[in-house]
């Protein structure tokens, strides 16, 4: 059984940065690509971005590019969203998801953590 759990979310003011971490129990980590959603409230959920199982790959949606970092240790099981330069509206729910299958960063995700808080406050 494969669980994600987010962490690191927390209030913020505008400009400042947070990283958010998400762990990965179950099979080995490295089969999974990984991404990031967020959903705000009021609001459907956007794919923030995501990376391939090995980490050479990343995407990033237009809202976020130049301002966000994913990364991940497969060592750790872990991966990581690098957020700076933080705006208002960047508040949401965060969300890291696994996708098993091949290595696109594209698709339907099928494993998905609890969620962390981020409120960017200006």
């Amino acid at each position: 059984q494969v669980q994600l759990a987010e962490s690191g979310g927390r209030s913020v003011q505008a400009e400042g940065s947070l990283r958010l971490s998400c762990v990965v129990s179950g099979p080995p980590f490295s089969i999974y690509v990984m991404g990031w959603f967020r959903q705000a409230p009021g609001k459907e959920r956007e794919f923030v971005g995501g990376i391939s199982r090995g980490g050479s790959r990343t995407y990033y949606a237009d809202s976020v590019k130049g301002r966000f970092t994913i990364s991940r240790d497969n060592a750790k099981n872990t991966v990581y969203l690098e957020m700076n330069s933080l705006k208002p509206e960047d508040t949401a729910v965060y969300y890291c998801a696994a996708r098993g299958g091949d290595d696109r960063i594209g698709g339907d995700y099928d494993y998905w953590g609890q969620g962390t808080q981020v409120t960017v406050s200006s």
